[in-house]
């Protein structure tokens, strides 16, 4: 059996280590674009150590993800973050984040001599966060908290984010109260959020990374995978042939296609085999970002903190996150000075994603300092690394699931044919691990 995966991201390499474990016979190619593997995962060789510039933490609280680490053999390898706080930059003051709520959406109005409004919902149904929140608490804590918090994970405002796919316990709590007959109030369905999670990760760090960077993982699924890896080659069609496919930029004939690559690009490359998933995946939007990575001499002066993020509407900040990574990860403050990162890039605002090097760095610094006071330039600025994602994630819009779930059904209508990545399966290491396990499940019938 030939098989040929195109991307060689954590989902195409996943499913080429899941693929190889089901058929040690296969024969398996990952063909890559790019000049190497890891897709959003790199690690950079700082002189200081493996720094992480793309992911740098998986949900541990997960833990089929940490079983399949401890699968790889990586389970030493795996370490859990300290106990500093993130804080929040808005209305030019640092403050700490409010604990409790649901991804900065609190449990009750901040006024509570006010009465909460009730918001639409429907059953099934979904909306814009930014929509439900504004319309439940007011603007401002949508445009300082809420942005704030869903920018870091999603490179998106709140409004340009659905309920259902990005907070997914929110929409089901929503959907309870929606079935009850109660009054549909979000501080009801945050609660009920609170409650359903309370007590179930109180043992455990939420979350993990590796102590030697991200390429532990990667070079691990590409290792053991048994597969072919092509870099530097350029898929542009596949074409249905008698006794299977055939990829242009492969070598010869597939029996069974593995699609680990970006929506937008998954849209392309199905348009003679799939052509009815090709609306559907051209409909999701990709959002762009930046990481500038920063080593300083020292770390006198920097926040005893695990990182900041800007509120959306601040004045005068380009920056949208800083990590304080040699605050969050023990073993990397164990390397001396401070390693900092800071990110920029919202959908539909890549100006950032653009800028010159040197200036988005200046801006990094300017931004930094404006906000903590630590001079960056005072304390020895010895390595910097920039990391541009063009593309880099996809944007869960209002009825997101329905357009992937819709673009995953024509897709399975052809036999031997699988398409995976975080637009299908969830952004983050886990949902993306667990979706392209699942697909090589129904590929090769593992799962039966």
């Amino acid at each position: 059996m030939r098989y040929a995966i195109i991307g060689a991201g954590l989902s195409g390499l996943t499913a080429a280590y899941e693929i190889h474990r089901a058929d040690p016979t296969a024969h398996i190619d990952v063909l890559e674009a790019g000049e190497r593997i890891g897709g959003k995962l790199f690690t950079v060789p700082f002189a200081s150590g493996p720094t992480d510039m793309g992911a740098e933490a998986y949900l541990a609280a997960r833990g089929d993800a940490t079983e399949f680490f401890t699968e790889l053999g990586l389970r030493d390898s795996l370490v859990s973050p300290s106990n500093a706080r993130s804080l929040l930059y808005a209305g030019g003051e640092l403050r700490g984040i409010p604990r409790g709520g649901v991804m900065g959406i609190p449990a009750e109005l901040a006024d509570a001599s006010a009465t909460e409004p009730t918001v639409s919902w429907e059953v099934g149904g979904d909306a814009s966060v930014g929509a439900l929140v504004r319309a439940a608490y007011g603007e401002e804590i949508v445009d300082t908290l809420v942005s704030a918090l869903l920018g870091g994970v999603y490179s998106s405002t709140a409004d340009d984010l659905g309920v259902r796919a990005t907070i997914p316990a929110l929409a089901q709590a929503l959907d309870t109260l929606a079935e009850s007959g109660e009054p549909l109030r979000l501080s009801s369905a945050v609660k009920l959020v609170e409650e359903g999670r309370r007590g179930s990760t109180a043992s455990k760090p939420v979350f993990g990374t590796f102590r030697g960077g991200y390429a532990e993982l990667y070079e691990t699924l590409a290792e053991k995978s048994g597969a072919d890896i092509h870099l530097d080659c350029f898929v542009s069609s596949i074409t249905a042939r008698e006794g299977g496919f055939e990829v242009k930029g492969g070598v010869g004939i597939y029996d069974r296609i593995v699609l680990a690559v970006p929506a937008p690009t998954a849209a392309v490359l199905l348009r003679d085999i799939a052509p009815g998933a090709s609306p559907h995946l051209n409909s999701i939007r990709l959002a762009s970002s930046v990481v500038v990575g920063m080593k300083f001499d020292a770390a006198e002066g920097l926040p005893e903190a695990s990182g900041i993020l800007v509120a959306a509407n601040e004045p005068g900040i380009t920056a949208k996150a800083f990590t304080f990574s040699s605050r969050k990860w023990p073993h990397l403050g164990d390397r001396g000075g401070a390693l900092v990162r800071a990110s920029f890039g919202r959908l539909g605002d890549d100006a950032a994603v653009r800028m010159d090097e040197d200036e988005l760095v200046d801006i990094a610094l300017d931004d930094l300092h404006r906000i903590t006071g630590f001079d960056g330039r005072a304390a020895g600025l010895s390595e910097i690394y920039v990391q541009r994602w063009f593309g880099g994630l996809p944007a869960y819009g209002v009825g997101h699931l329905s357009v992937a779930a819709a673009a995953r059904g024509e897709i399975a209508r052809i036999e031997g044919l699988e398409a995976i990545g975080a637009w299908a399966g969830g952004v983050g290491v886990p949902a993306v691990i667990a979706d392209a396990r699942a697909a090589v499940a129904r590929l090769t019938g593992a799962g039966n």
